[in-house]
């Protein structure tokens, strides 16, 4: 985990459970090391609409993201990955490595978490760097969601 980060969990009084793993970069490389991390395995994805706007949307790691409904909640007609460029100006991280965690470096990125997230007991993400996960208590994602400054919404994906 990089120091911005651990500092910002630090400064926020976030508690974490912080586990080391091989590198991951899909949600089924994920399932080969999940049985060694307890709570609900997650994945995000950065997309931007027709105007440019930056959507980072947490959902669980093994569901599919339904797009009409991001589209018809935002009023979006288009919605594709942005670059690895964009993301990387934007969230400060490579592919492979996005998380709800990018968002303590976001500029100009929605943050859209489902539901089914915020109500998970246990919760796991990549700490920006896809060799580990840091697992949530309900109540310490709460206290870091609560902590960004960013446009956000907890929504049924």
């Amino acid at each position: 985990m990089d120091s911005q980060l651990k500092s910002y969990l630090e400064k926020n009084k976030i508690n974490y459970e912080l586990y080391n793993h091989s590198p991951v970069f899909t949600a089924e490389e994920s399932k080969k090391i999940k049985t060694n991390i307890p709570g609900l395995g997650t994945k995000s994805l950065f997309l931007k609409d027709e105007n440019a706007q930056f959507y980072l949307i947490c959902l669980p790691g093994e569901k599919r993201l339904n797009t009409k409904i991001i589209k018809k909640k935002f009023s979006i007609k288009e919605l594709q990955f942005a670059s690895s460029a964009e993301l990387k100006e934007e969230l400060n991280v490579s592919p492979g490595s996005v998380s709800l965690f990018c968002m303590i470096h976001a500029k100009k990125t929605t943050l859209i978490l489902s539901k089914e997230i915020w109500l998970s007991h246990l919760s796991g993400f990549h700490p920006n760097i896809n060799t580990a996960t840091i697992v949530l208590s309900h109540e310490n994602l709460k206290n870091l969601y609560n902590s960004l400054k960013a446009e956000k919404y907890i929504i049924e994906l």
